[in-house]
């Protein structure tokens, strides 16, 4: 497993990032859960990724209990803010003072560590002031339960203020976690530019698109049992806008480039996304200790400029590249 720095700072993460969005707490019984983490390290991954509002919490409590007896200084943990967590109060979501200074100190609990190594604002707050934001941020990090700050989803414009309030206030905001695959690259136009000039690194999520990528769904074909398209605990929800045979199609037209590179359809979708040299790292989330395997086999990789430009061409007007998604598809108010 090579390790990335993440952003400019002297942080390394590994490139391959455990998650457990989607899995522990629901998908996931916490025995199998234990298990994914422990061939997580196995593999030489050091970099856990959570939110306090995966499965309400239990994500970071499952987390936790996954990690303990692990030597705390070897590993980087990652954790979220914002959403919904609780009863779903007032109070319960969102960047405010109040939110973010309660939600810290329950995460802290969960994941069994006095600290997170980086502290994310999972989406941008339209509802509170950004300085109250960033300034709740930077106390955090001035009483030591977190090390760095980040974000995710934000645009060009919001990380561009954020960083510079951070960077007043004496703290350094360094991440940026979208959701960045072959088949989603809006981050591309603005973000990833906008990031680079200020010093600050992508940790993408979905980089198989949940599951897309991995070729496994072939149109006009019936589901594979078992996938996340079949789940009923949200992951047939996630997945469904990806489900058209036009896009499904042209999906296989990678598997001779993943052929040719001797990775699996997955491992060519994780190893293109580490090409970008803004991406520090990549999200993976498994429900099954095998997958891990399989996924950090794309650490490392490099894909020859001309295969990239095939990818390109295989995939075509399936991709979508409109930097104007990211503020499309974010909160225009609180959800609670």
């Amino acid at each position: 497993m090579e390790h990335r720095y993440l952003g400019n700072s002297g942080l390394k993460v590994s490139q391959i990032i455990y998650g457990n969005w989607l899995t522990h707490g629901s998908q996931v019984e916490d025995d199998r859960a234990t298990k994914c983490v422990a061939a997580a390290l196995q593999a030489g991954i050091t970099t856990f990724d959570t939110a306090d509002a995966y499965a309400n919490t239990a994500a970071e409590t499952v987390l936790g209990k996954a990690l303990k007896g692990e030597r705390r200084e070897s590993l980087e943990i990652m954790t979220k803010v914002y959403w919904p967590t609780g009863p779903g109060g007032p109070n319960d979501c969102g960047l405010s003072r109040k939110h973010i200074m309660e939600s810290i100190n329950g995460s802290l609990k969960r994941l069994r560590t006095d600290y997170v190594d980086v502290y994310q604002a999972h989406r941008y707050d339209t509802e509170t002031p950004l300085w109250e934001t960033m300034l709740a941020f930077a106390d955090v990090v001035r009483s030591g339960k977190a090390l760095y700050i980040g974000i995710s989803e934000w645009t060009a414009d919001q990380l561009r203020e954020g960083h510079r309030l951070a960077t007043e206030m004496g703290v350094q905001l360094i991440s940026s976690q979208p959701q960045y695959s072959m088949l989603w690259r809006v981050i591309e136009p603005e973000v990833v530019p906008t990031s680079a000039s200020l010093g600050v690194s992508q940790i993408v999520w979905s980089p198989m698109a949940q599951g897309i990528l991995s070729g496994k769904y072939k149109p006009g074909q019936p589901l594979p049992a078992g996938s996340r398209a079949t789940d009923s605990k949200g992951g047939s929800d996630m997945i469904k806008r990806w489900m058209r045979d036009d896009l499904l199609e042209a999906v296989q037209g990678l598997r001779p480039i993943a052929d040719e590179l001797g990775l699996s359809m997955g491992q060519l979708a994780v190893a293109w996304v580490l090409q970008n040299p803004n991406v520090a790292a990549a999200i993976v989330g498994a429900t099954r200790p095998a997958q891990i395997r399989e996924n950090v086999v794309a650490a490392g990789v490099s894909i020859p400029d001309e295969l990239m430009q095939r990818i390109d061409a295989v995939l075509g007007d399936v991709v979508e590249r409109d930097p104007g998604k990211t503020a499309e598809n974010s909160p225009k108010a609180r959800p609670c």
